[in-house]
């Protein structure tokens, strides 16, 4: 472990990092030979792997619905639900990233889409410029937790539990946690007024004009989620059905040409074979982690200890916000969950609940410096608003973040309700 985050501190790639640390790890304990038998047959595993194609095709779904406006459409709707209230524009920011967060399972690519959209209309209406860039960071990691998230799918994969049980678990914090951010721009206009001006509201008809735009959430929406709960589809055939209406859609209403149709796929690949070169490496680390069996002297230690859940939980928490500040979150959950898998478990938690909760951890490491991804996302577009400043901005939704994991650690039915509703 202190080999590779020395390795990373230099700057080395993290999926070579990680499959160096790895297979150097597996050699030391079991020989060249082996570690190198186990380098070459990893790739070919995932790489043959059906469960695996969700990911590019949720990831092709998103980029088609980014390019096909849907992203200002979810805007508008949610502007006509909150207008006339102060804060409605940062609102119905974050409304539009939840919405958004059901057909497009990329935190980054929802901070890029509405920092276009929505940080241009707050700064026209009076907005403080880091309050508006720190709403739309906070919010665009709402599609890492609102089902279908690539994410959660990664984690499915990492830790051998079903995509649509862990989809039912994050549909509720997901909603709960898009609540508490609300709560938390109406806090901000409270204490803060200056910050939140107030916009004029919208006259009836024009809401429901815009409130009409949302059709297109509601048909991929379905096909994506709701047709794996009624046994229509797997998760992988919800995927790919999801992504080609969403092309269907863009074509039929011609929001997206054949020049867009070809930027998204090249998109596809390109994000997908960087994700897949980091789960690559990240297997090799986890092979190397398991005949270590760190895992289980881990959670024997922490028997012996007798620590409470609660400490333990604890020391989880601070693990992923120091790993958060510096690692993107598929890293961050590629290389821990071999660790904090067995060890939660072992306290007498679940396998869902706690991709709902290493889910939650992750979105706060996307807002928490020094490396907040979606904060220089933003900031790449706006540089005019400093990086600091959109930190600032970050804070009060940063309250929120954390207000959920307590909540989960205190009520794990929160997660675990849903999929024991629907059975799945």
């Amino acid at each position: 472990m202190a080999a590779l985050l020395a390795v990373l501190f230099v700057r080395v790639p993290i999926a070579v990092a990680l499959a160096l640390t790895g297979v150097c790890g597996y050699a030391a304990i079991d020989g060249w030979r082996k570690a190198l038998t186990m380098m070459a047959s990893v790739p070919f595993e995932l790489a043959s792997a059906y469960s695996l194609s969700v990911v590019p095709l949720f990831i092709l779904m998103g980029a088609v619905a980014a390019r096909a406006n849907m992203a200002k459409e979810m805007f508008a709707a949610a502007n006509g639900v909150f207008s006339g209230i102060r804060g409605a524009l940062a609102n119905a920011t974050v409304g539009a990233c939840a919405l958004f967060g059901a057909i497009c399972g990329s935190s980054i690519a929802t901070a890029a889409t509405f920092s276009r959209v929505a940080i241009p209309e707050m700064r026209r209406h009076g907005y403080e410029p880091s309050f508006a860039a720190g709403c739309v960071a906070a919010a665009g990691t709402l599609d890492v937790l609102i089902p279908p998230s690539v994410l959660i799918a990664i984690y499915a994969l990492v830790a051998e539990q079903s995509l649509a049980k862990l989809y039912a678990a994050a549909f509720v914090p997901g909603f709960v946690l898009a609540g508490l951010y609300v709560v938390a721009v109406w806090t901000v206009a409270w204490l803060r007024p200056a910050w939140v001006p107030r916009v004029p509201g919208m006259r009836l008809a024009n809401r429901l004009r815009a409130g009409v735009g949302a059709w297109k959430l509601v048909v991929l929406f379905f096909f994506a989620v709701v047709g794996i709960y009624l046994g229509w589809f797997s998760p992988t055939e919800a995927a790919a059905i999801a992504a080609f209406v969403a092309i269907l859609i863009a074509f039929a209403t011609r929001a997206m040409s054949l020049r867009g149709l070809v930027e998204a796929l090249l998109e596809t690949v390109y994000t997908t074979a960087a994700v897949f070169f980091v789960i690559v490496g990240a297997f090799i680390f986890s092979r190397f982690i398991v005949i270590t069996q760190f895992p289980v002297e881990l959670g024997r230690w922490v028997t012996q200890s007798q620590l409470s859940p609660l400490s333990v939980m604890l020391a989880v928490m601070a693990l992923y916000l120091i790993l958060g500040t510096f690692l993107d979150e598929v890293s961050t959950i590629l290389v821990t969950i071999p660790v904090t898998l067995p060890l939660v478990t072992g306290i007498g938690y679940d396998g869902i609940w706690l991709g709902v909760f290493v889910t939650v951890m992750c979105t706060i490491g996307l807002i928490t410096p020094p490396t907040g991804m979606t904060v220089f996302v933003i900031q790449a577009q706006h540089p005019d608003i400093p990086v600091a400043q959109i930190y600032l901005g970050t804070l009060p939704f940063l309250v929120a973040d954390l207000v959920l994991v307590g909540l989960l650690i205190a009520f794990p039915a929160l997660a675990l309700w849903l999929p024991g509703v629907l059975r799945v």
